[in-house]
């Protein structure tokens, strides 16, 4: 299977030289994504848990666009810009994720645009079963 660009749905801003998602071998890998409207290339600058929301809400597109939803989500990497925000973003970020959670790694790390939070994903795209 030769791999598959996967666009946000919404975008119409050029934020720079890579694909949204990937999909390749019943993977689908999601680029870094931070609190943007992909309309517009506009930071959706908030606190924390808005920023986490916001961040999240533009994954989830992602990964609709690739048959995909957050159960599918086996890996995240997540960089905060102050890790002193753990705490808040974590219980944000377990709103969107139920049952058996993604293994996660989370950092500090020096972000640009004044954004506070950046996650991608590694989802494990369903299998489709005949009924």
């Amino acid at each position: 299977m030769p791999k598959l660009q996967i666009k946000h749905p919404d975008r119409k801003a050029s934020t720079g030289a890579y694909s949204d998602g990937v999909l390749i071998d019943g993977w689908l890998y999601v680029a870094g994504q931070g609190p943007l409207d992909l309309a517009t290339g506009t930071v959706l600058s908030g606190s924390i848990e808005e920023e986490t929301r916001s961040t999240l809400q533009n994954v989830a597109k992602i990964l609709a666009a690739g048959g995909c939803g957050f159960d599918d989500v086996v890996k995240a990497t997540v960089h905060l810009a102050d890790i002193k925000d753990f705490d808040r973003f974590n219980a944000t970020y377990a709103e969107f994720f139920q049952g058996i959670r993604p293994v996660r790694t989370t950092v500090q790390s020096g972000l640009g645009l004044g954004i506070k939070v950046e996650i991608d994903v590694v989802a494990k795209v369903p299998s489709k079963t005949n009924s």
